[in-house]
């Protein structure tokens, strides 16, 4: 893509993120419908709703690019560009009228050779992440800067683990679980302090912001992590994921570029 086309599908992705995101906002102290009610997850008719509207309008504009998201795929999953869609990120806290929840937005590309060492043969160009609840855009085209609300960001400068602020995802899994308990423990002995927020994208973008200066989290999918991943690249920070088990499935630790070092032995990755 050229520079015109990749500033089109900045500007499109963040209409489309805006318009869900008004919709999130009408509906937050709102009963929602629940399609799928599980032990540790929920899906909503509003997140169905919601790619659909994202879809709607990213094809209107890229109608051949294929789209890959939580609710499915739309087009050839393998073709040489793709979207990677979150239309809810944070759907619990969102179902409790808890404002911590967001959309994400990326455009990828298909590389040449190699996998770039992640697992999947494919970079991201655009990223686009939205809290509609503070009205924050977060944004960032590959090659140019992360921004907030169009103002330039940068991650943090802290480099003692004891000055950090740490962001937790203990995901849904069983073994997980099980995994990350003494981490967290660990971490909250040697941390300024640890956070667990329920919105990887969010996680992500808050390091890019400086708020943060770790987010881990033991399995992620993609499209939790694409956006927020160049945001964070962007803006000087590091995005070190590992590919596990399971359909576009990672390990992550996001970071200032000064931690995960210090971090010390994390047997989420052993």
């Amino acid at each position: 893509m050229n520079d015109k086309q990749l500033g089109t599908a900045n500007e499109t992705a963040q209409a489309a993120a805006r318009a869900v995101g008004q919709q999130m906002r009408l509906h937050l102290n709102r009963t929602k419908r629940i399609n799928q009610n599980h032990k540790h997850d929920i899906k909503l008719e509003l997140d169905v709703r919601s790619q659909n509207q994202i879809e709607r309008a990213l094809r209107r504009s890229f109608p051949s690019i294929a789209i890959l998201g939580e609710e499915g795929v739309v087009g050839n999953e393998n073709s040489s560009e793709r979207w990677v869609v979150d239309p809810i990120d944070g759907t619990v806290n969102f179902t409790f009228g808890i404002p911590h929840a967001c959309i994400s937005i990326a455009l990828q590309t298909r590389t040449t050779g190699r996998s770039k060492g992640h697992g999947e043969p494919y970079e991201t160009l655009v990223g686009v992440v939205y809290d509609p609840f503070c009205d924050e855009m977060w944004t960032a085209v590959r090659g140019g800067p992360a921004r907030l609300n169009g103002r330039k960001i940068q991650v943090s400068p802290r480099a003692k683990l004891s000055d950090a602020v740490v962001s937790v995802g203990i995901s849904k899994y069983p073994g997980t679980i099980r995994k990350m308990i003494p981490i967290l423990e660990r971490l909250m002995l040697r941390a300024r302090k640890v956070r667990i927020m329920g919105a990887a994208a969010l996680g992500l973008v808050y390091v890019a912001s400086g708020r943060f200066d770790v987010y881990l989290e033991p399995r992620i999918r993609l499209w939790d992590i694409a956006a927020g991943g160049l945001i964070l690249e962007r803006a000087g920070g590091e995005f070190f994921r590992t590919k596990v088990a399971g359909r576009h499935a990672y390990r992550l630790i996001a970071s200032n570029g000064r931690m995960r070092r210090k971090l010390g032995p994390l047997d989420m990755f052993d």
